[in-house]
């Protein structure tokens, strides 16, 4: 009995001790992680690299180095390798339908990557989602909305969705609508509307002059399209801008919207 009891006090001893050892490795291993991304977000070498590459190479560093500590955990704690590659090999292929939608987003972030439909900065829309792409990582793309929400798309997704990437280009065209009545002369309103669009200092005409005329009918009258070209940076502006100076520049002009007729139902 005292020798099992000797036996059991030296097992537990030694499993202690490695417990020990192992926390502190997994302490200093995470600070040491911690101070190897820091210094990769301020390599020069990286600061020289689009912003898309670089989040993805940060975030491919981070998941390596934290795999290369679970590996060092496991072996001091006196795992053997040997028993956990059969363990894996048992479980291969239910830990391959689990990891199934990982590696699809893991590979969207490689053809993300290559392919480049999108950097850093750019506005898309894609999935169902709109906003300013935040960050590019292995698995996930980040990008904040106009409401200033945060949203996770996975790569997988992205890869196999329409993006719409509204910054790709240096300029993009406004267009704007109005619904105007049918008693009024049309020469005369094209010429309000474009006159306030070429009054527009962000307006430019490349690759088109401001455009104004009727496209539609509508109950009552006509609806008027502008559409006018800006660079992208300006956008908002124009399009804000145009919406109040016409709207104003045909009321003083005695230019009126169709009148809407409400037929009272007879009881």
């Amino acid at each position: 009995m005292n020798e099992f009891l000797d036996h059991a006090a030296a097992l537990l001893t030694q499993a202690a001790g490695r417990i020990i050892i192992a926390i502190l490795i997994f302490i200093i291993g995470r600070l040491i992680i911690k101070w190897i991304l820091k210094f990769l977000d301020k390599s020069r070498f990286l600061n020289k690299l689009d912003p898309t590459v670089r989040t993805f190479i940060r975030s491919f560093a981070r998941i390596g180095l934290y795999v290369i500590l679970v590996i060092s955990l496991i072996g001091v704690l006196g795992v053997p390798m040997a028993s956990i590659v059969t363990v894996l090999a048992s479980c291969g292929v239910a830990v391959g339908l689990a990891l199934q939608g990982a590696l699809s987003n893991l590979a969207g972030g490689i053809m993300l990557l290559i392919f480049r439909p999108f950097r850093v900065g750019d506005y898309i829309s894609a999935a169902g989602e709109e906003g300013t792409v935040k960050e590019v990582t292995l698995f996930y793309t980040i990008i904040n909305t106009v409401d200033n929400k945060q949203v996770t798309i996975p790569n997988g997704t992205l890869m196999g969705a329409n993006v719409t990437n509204v910054s790709a280009e240096d300029t993009r065209r406004v267009d704007l609508s109005f619904n105007i009545a049918a008693a009024n002369e049309i020469e005369k309103v094209q010429e309000v509307m474009l006159k306030v669009a070429k009054a527009n200092p962000d307006v430019i005409n490349t690759p088109a002059e401001p455009f104004a005329a009727p496209v539609e009918g509508v109950p009552g009258g006509l609806k008027y399209a502008v559409r006018v070209w800006t660079v992208k940076e300006k956008y908002w502006d124009v399009y804000n801008a145009l919406m109040k100076d016409i709207s104003t520049a045909l009321a003083e002009a005695g230019i009126g919207g169709p009148l809407t007729h409400i037929q009272m139902e007879e009881k």
